[in-house]
């Protein structure tokens, strides 16, 4: 897959088949369109192109006030596109500026002039441009005149997918990562650094890898206890159980901590990048009257994550 910063040397791309969005997640809707888009280009010896904004057009617009965390940092976005095979990627810059392109200047512009865009794949509700006045009807109005062909993506295959990034930030801000994993297509992921910790689990016989995420616009699921897969550097996938909350039993601070307790494993592993895969919420983080109390849940944790595995 080629990724370009803006427009530079898009004459590379031969017979451009493009949409538009921000893709957050690349979920199975997500996925459905590029599939499109694929079909689309093979027809015409063309490549497909996913023309995307970074950052979020929320945080730019609402700045204060966005509240927005995201389901994937932009690296693991490009990522997965290209894993599902997009050919080609456009992250143009997203500005208070090019929010005020209105939906002419921005086909004409940018769409045609530009890239010479042979066909746009676009669903029937979505829009863009200032005011967002770039609807299907009015690329139905233009595509003529600026020789490009408009192919919608209907409101029943839509609506037959029936998934959006809104509900997926909801189901994991609830720690259901059966249904997050459902839409994504795959589990939802936790990228990052494992760093040093106060070593207080493996004290009292759970040692644990701390992982800093490293993006602070990055969603975190719901505080509570997790089956995991973590992906090692080596490509080695290791089961385990995670914590995701202020470890109320043993300390008095508010932050937040993901900390993973792998199975079966004796290693270092600071410094190390890792993928967290997050399978299935077990519990809520609860605050225990020992530290022996919090033992003895831990050990039925995992218990019950090792049984997960071997059932699922």
């Amino acid at each position: 897959m080629k990724i370009f910063q803006g427009f530079d040397a898009l004459e590379e791309i031969k017979n451009p088949v493009l949409t538009i969005g921000t893709f957050d997640g690349v979920h199975l809707g997500h996925q459905k369109i590029i599939q499109q888009l694929n079909e689309e280009a093979e027809k015409i010896g063309g490549e497909s192109v996913l023309f995307t904004f970074y950052p979020h057009p929320r945080m730019v617009i609402y700045p204060e006030t966005h509240g927005l965390k995201l389901i994937q940092t932009q690296v693991e976005k490009i990522d997965k596109l290209r894993r599902i095979g997009l050919e080609n990627v456009i992250v143009h810059p997203f500005t208070k500026e090019f929010s005020r392109l209105t939906a002419i200047e921005f086909v004409r512009d940018y769409l045609v002039n530009r890239l010479h865009v042979k066909k746009l794949v676009i669903g029937y509700d979505h829009q863009f441009g200032k005011n967002r006045e770039g609807t299907l009807a009015f690329l139905l109005e233009v595509c003529e005149t600026y020789g490009f062909e408009v192919i919608e993506i209907g409101a029943q295959e839509i609506n037959e997918v029936n998934i959006s990034s809104t509900k997926i930030r909801n189901a994991i801000q609830a720690g259901d990562m059966e249904k997050a994993s459902n839409y994504l297509g795959e589990p939802f992921e936790l990228y990052g650094r494992i760093v040093q910790g106060d070593a207080v689990g493996r004290q009292i016989g759970f040692p644990t890898a701390n992982l800093d995420v490293e993006s602070d616009i990055k969603l975190i699921p719901a505080n509570g206890v997790y089956a995991v897969n973590m992906l090692m550097g080596d490509g080695v996938i290791r089961e385990g159980m995670m914590n995701i909350g202020s470890r109320p039993t043993i300390a008095n601070g508010s932050n937040v901590s993901i900390e993973v307790h792998l199975f079966d494993f004796e290693g270092d592993l600071y410094g190390e990048q890792v993928t967290v895969q997050l399978l299935s919420r077990f519990r809520d983080e609860e605050k225990f009257n020992s530290v022996d109390a919090l033992m003895e849940q831990l050990k039925k944790d995992e218990e019950s994550i090792r049984n997960y595995f071997i059932s699922s």
